[in-house]
């Protein structure tokens, strides 16, 4: 059964909430909740203005009935990719992932590209698990304390 659907803006309460947390348990030690918290307006502002965007396909991950993540892909790339902290180790986001390769896969890309922050290791040892590949291109996010993004890529298809 497809874990995937489109995320509607009715979705983004409940969004909040599991992306919020879902920060602060795996990114607390990137951006920590005492000096850097969780950015909601901006977050969800953004999502709002991605929705509305034909060139960028917003997807909510469903589990047992309920929204338990999120993702987003724009061209070939992994825009954004999360899932709910009490669905972590317990495949969820590997069912979400292959999913989405697909939906890149029939949108006719050959190829894809995300960037993860570099001191995420739990998301790094997830996507080098399913073959993304380091590339040496960096940047930094525009949040504060702007720590470093590194640039993966996978073949699709293959």
């Amino acid at each position: 059964m497809p874990v995937l659907r489109s995320l509607t803006t009715e979705d983004l309460d409940h969004l909040m909430i599991v992306q919020r947390a879902g920060a602060a348990a795996g990114l607390g030690h990137i951006f920590p909740q005492e000096t850097h918290p969780f950015p909601e307006a901006t977050i969800r502002d953004r999502w709002v203005r991605e929705i509305g965007n034909s060139e960028i396909d917003c997807f909510a991950v469903v589990a047992d009935g309920r929204l338990a993540g999120f993702a987003a892909t724009r061209a070939g790339e992994l825009l954004h990719f999360g899932t709910a902290v009490d669905t972590w180790g317990s495949g969820l986001a590997g069912q979400a992932h292959a999913e989405l390769l697909d939906h890149l896969i029939n949108k006719g890309h050959d190829s894809a590209w995300l960037r993860v922050f570099e001191e995420n290791h739990r998301a790094v040892r997830f996507y080098e698990k399913y073959g993304w590949q380091r590339t040496k291109i960096t940047s930094r996010t525009s949040f504060p304390p702007h720590p470093v993004l590194r640039r993966y890529e996978i073949t699709l298809g293959s």
